[in-house]
């Protein structure tokens, strides 16, 4: 096969990866912006090289002509979560939605695989637009958490290097890790709650911190230079004590601040 033609055939595929990283990192936009706890902390993609694909279908025993409807994750999707119990929070996000069409599961965390691999699978299917019209395609979207995702990688690149013919002794020491890993998600799992309460506090935090910041650099713009420096001395002070409820406040009163000025250029 050319490779013009290898392009063409993959060009949708990477499309379809490229839209998906969007749709996925806007779900996480959406949560943030309301002051929600997003289930997906990171989305990555890729689409197979053609060296994958073909080493792929030479051992799968698949006809390069068929190739496309035998693969079912030549474009790939992976979503990274926390904890383990975001891992199905996303899943329902996916089964919910219209524009993925979920054709194949398979949950490698409560079954997890002999070598001691844990990850949810999800085959969908995918429209895109090209200019020749549109093309439906599938994508394999793997969600694990960070740990599981650690080990899944260097699993992966062991697996690579060794083909079929990994040594008994770095299969034991993955297969041991895999159990530090299971044991790492649960403890994760355990202080979830106060994980979750720091890391909303960070959010609102830097949230209030943004909207100050952004009304002292337009307050630049309008009101008395004098002013302005002693907003931003009252702010550097106030930011320095660490109180939280007190920084809310200075920001209230720099939005009223802001709306008055902004009535008075009105006039």
């Amino acid at each position: 096969m050319e490779i013009q033609l290898w392009r063409e055939i993959l060009d949708p595929y990477a499309l379809a990866v490229d839209e998906l990283i969007i749709k996925f990192n806007h779900i996480i936009d959406e949560y943030r912006h309301v002051g929600a706890y997003s289930p997906i902390e990171q989305v990555t993609g890729r689409v197979k090289t053609i060296s994958s694909i073909l080493e792929k279908s030479q051992k799968k025993k698949i006809e390069l002509a068929k190739f496309e409807d035998e693969i079912d994750d030549i474009a790939g999707i992976r979503i990274i979560c926390q904890f383990v119990e975001d891992i199905y929070k996303v899943v329902d996000i996916i089964r919910r939605r219209s524009d993925m069409r979920v054709v194949n599961e398979k949950d490698y965390i409560e079954n997890v695989k002999k070598s001691g691999y844990r990850s949810y699978h999800m085959i969908v299917t995918y429209d895109v637009e090209t200019l020749k019209g549109k093309k439906e395609l599938q994508v394999e979207i793997q969600i694990r958490t960070l740990a599981m995702n650690f080990w899944a990688t260097i699993e992966h690149s062991l697996q690579y290097k060794y083909k079929s013919n990994m040594p008994e002794n770095i299969r034991e020491r993955l297969s041991s890790a895999a159990g530090a890993i299971l044991i790492l998600d649960q403890e994760m799992s355990v202080v979830r709650d106060e994980i979750m309460d720091a890391q909303n506090s960070f959010t609102i935090k830097a949230n209030i911190v943004a909207d100050i910041l952004t009304n002292i650099q337009n307050l630049y713009k309008v009101a008395n230079k004098q002013e302005v420096m002693k907003i931003q001395d009252d702010f550097l002070r106030i930011y320095q004590k660490g109180d939280q409820t007190e920084l809310a406040e200075f920001s209230h009163q720099l939005d009223l601040i802001s709306a008055r000025y902004r009535a008075q250029s009105l006039r």
